[in-house]
């Protein structure tokens, strides 16, 4: 009976301990409890967080101004940073620039494999053994590269012809050795339940078919960003054509595209960003190549494939005033990729499907395609124009090169921020310092952001998504003033939080404002960076690199 009695009280104790432990747990940890977020309650519960963190203004400085146009080739990173996926097995050889679609691994490896075998062939030319060097390079930083001189190679082949009429148009000359290496062709991928609704609807689905109902709002869709991708560039010359074939740039055209881009949810910087969109269902349809659609059983499972454009044949370009020998070289490299079994191999990997496709659009020259370019970077944010706020980590850790090259950063890549845009500065370690509260970015606002900027000294712990949160409030103040404006943030950081908020206590925020948080790591936890940026599909970038000038330019180019 003693037993028993002792056995009772003992698990009566065990259980008080447990309780008492659970209880203490509890109440330590209720300064993180994650509340469930609505849009009824989203406003109450942001300003109890803001009435948690410590808050100050700073007095207003200004900076000089720097009025000289960007200048592309300084942004550009040495051409190193672009791997060689082949490398030349001779002294007589030509260097090509490819793009990424077949240069890169995998299924996206197939110019690699050719110029493998080429190499291995040990042609003779000449009297010479020769041989091919392929640099992995994006078709629109590859033609960044000629245009400004900075890099040019023997030769080119981008994904579409796009890109050589405007290398043309620049100066650099220009002979077309092949007009195909390999077939491809972009398209419009668009959800069966949607496609079967426009085909009840118009009787037919075509790209005009998908302007037309994306002008009128009838779908969602997104392309990627135009001055760096092919089919984003493609698509934007469709799009203008679709409202005026006569005159891509005319009033008409312009006109017709600002109604079409103000019902356009977002433009994705890179294809990955626009592929997270697409499987969260945020998108209808998207553009993609039909050798990436081929390759993705997802897709093929519940898409339609519309193909739109000029085809991406692999056109090859040989560039400036190349010596016989180079041009022999490379004649004999364009006849080689022609043969039945490389041609078959292309087919495993997805490539010259649509082979019936023909282009639709008429040659477009150079002057006029990067005039689209302008357009669109002038037009694309009209209906709905950007408020955006930077969020710059001064802790501790960001002494030093990291808080060098983030104020660098934004001091470079504020001359692609744009004049019709609303723009705020805060900066936080333990606290939070608003230092420049949103205003349209004219002189004035561009003076104020340069000496903030200039003026940001690190020290003391970091509270990152403190700073989110203050500038989520910022921007809600902000659509409240300006209903039509489109917030966005851009955290610049370490990714290192050791104070205040954690991500877990303001994930339901940040989902319920659905403001998309561009990340741009120094020296950072990327994968807390990502985990960010991933909430509501936005881009990371890792600034740990020299090209992070022309990363952060392309990224502000297309979001600004």
């Amino acid at each position: 009976m003693i037993t028993m009695r002792k056995f009772l009280f003992a698990s009566i104790a065990v259980i008080v301990v447990v309780f008492l432990l659970v209880y203490i747990g509890v109440n330590m940890t209720s300064g993180d409890k994650v509340v469930k977020i609505t849009d009824k309650n989203k406003n109450q519960q942001l300003a109890k967080m803001i009435e948690k963190i410590n808050i100050s203004k700073a007095k207003p400085i200004k900076g000089q101004i720097d009025l000289s146009t960007a200048d592309v080739a300084s942004e550009l990173p040495d051409i190193s940073k672009f791997p060689v996926s082949v490398d030349n097995t001779t002294e007589s050889f030509v260097e090509i620039f490819s793009s990424t679609e077949k240069s890169s691994d995998g299924k996206n490896g197939w110019l690699n494999e050719v110029a493998n075998k080429f190499n291995d062939a040990k042609f003779n030319l000449n009297g010479k053994q020769v041989s091919v060097k392929i640099r992995n390079i994006a078709s629109g930083t590859a033609t960044d590269f000629i245009k400004t001189g900075k890099y040019v190679p023997d030769a080119f082949t981008p994904s579409n012809e796009l890109w050589g009429q405007m290398i043309t148009a620049s100066g650099v000359q220009t002979e077309t050795v092949s007009s195909r290496l390999v077939g491809n062709v972009p398209g419009i991928v668009i959800s069966k339940t949607k496609y079967n609704e426009l085909m009840k609807k118009y009787s037919k689905v075509d790209p005009k078919t998908v302007i037309e109902a994306m002008t009128k709002n009838e779908l969602s869709m997104g392309y990627t960003d135009p001055f760096t991708s092919s089919t984003g560039l493609n698509f934007l010359v469709t799009t203008l054509n679709s409202f005026d074939s006569k005159d891509v740039l005319s009033d008409t055209a312009v006109r017709g595209f600002e109604r079409f881009q103000a019902n356009v949810p977002f433009t994705a910087s890179t294809t990955l960003q626009m592929s997270d969109a697409a499987e969260s269902g945020v998108l209808d349809a998207f553009v993609l190549e039909y050798q990436t659609f081929v390759n993705s059983p997802g897709l093929k499972n519940s898409y339609e494939f519309i193909p739109f454009g000029v085809r991406h044949d692999s056109p090859l370009y040989a560039l400036g005033n190349l010596s016989k020998e180079k041009m022999d070289i490379l004649k004999k490299f364009a006849e080689f990729t022609g043969q039945n079994n490389l041609q078959s191999l292309a087919k495993q990997d997805g490539f010259n499907g649509l082979n019936n496709y023909k282009s639709e659009l008429k040659t477009i020259d150079g002057d006029t395609l990067s005039a689209a370019q302008k357009l669109w970077k002038g037009k694309k944010n009209t209906s709905n124009p950007i408020a955006a706020v930077f969020v710059a980590d001064v802790s501790g850790s960001m002494d030093g090169k990291p808080l060098n090259e983030l104020k660098e950063s934004l001091l470079k890549g504020q001359k692609y921020l744009g004049r019709d845009n609303s723009i705020g500065l805060i900066s936080y370690s333990a606290d939070v310092t608003i230092n420049l509260p949103i205003a349209k970015y004219d002189a004035n606002q561009q003076s104020k952001f340069v000496g903030a900027v200039s003026s940001l000294d690190a020290s003391g712990d970091t509270a990152t998504n403190d700073g989110i949160l203050v500038a989520i409030n910022m921007l809600k103040d902000e659509m409240k003033k300006n209903p039509n404006v489109r917030p966005l943030i851009f955290v610049l950081t370490d990714g290192e939080t050791n104070h205040g908020n954690s991500l877990k206590n303001v994930k339901g925020i940040i989902k319920a404002y659905k403001i998309p948080i561009y990340t741009i790591g120094y020296n950072a936890n990327i994968k807390a960076l990502e985990s960010i940026s991933n909430i509501n599909e936005a881009a990371n970038i890792n600034a740990d690199s020299d090209d992070v000038i022309y990363k952060i330019r392309n990224l502000f180019n297309v979001q600004l």
